[in-house]
């Protein structure tokens, strides 16, 4: 359906991304990029034990938060 990506077109959309964020800007967003990666790798290996977790405690949690707030208003 679409076509390979080749390196000249890497090298045009590379091209192009200097042009519209400059050459400064360029390894922060690719820090940044890969800071983002990172972490949604982590949270996809850690996903099967932490919504329990998160549910139990987040219960206790919400329902203390809503019953104080709702007794302070």
């Amino acid at each position: 359906m679409f076509p390979a990506i080749g390196f000249p077109e890497l090298l045009i959309i590379l091209a192009i991304a200097v042009l519209v964020f400059g050459a400064k800007r360029l390894p922060e967003i690719g820090s940044g990029l890969a800071k983002g990666i990172k972490s949604f790798k982590q949270g996809m290996s850690d996903e099967p034990e932490k919504p329990e977790k998160a549910q139990v405690s987040g219960k206790a949690e919400g329902g203390s938060s809503s019953s104080g707030g709702s007794g302070q208003s």
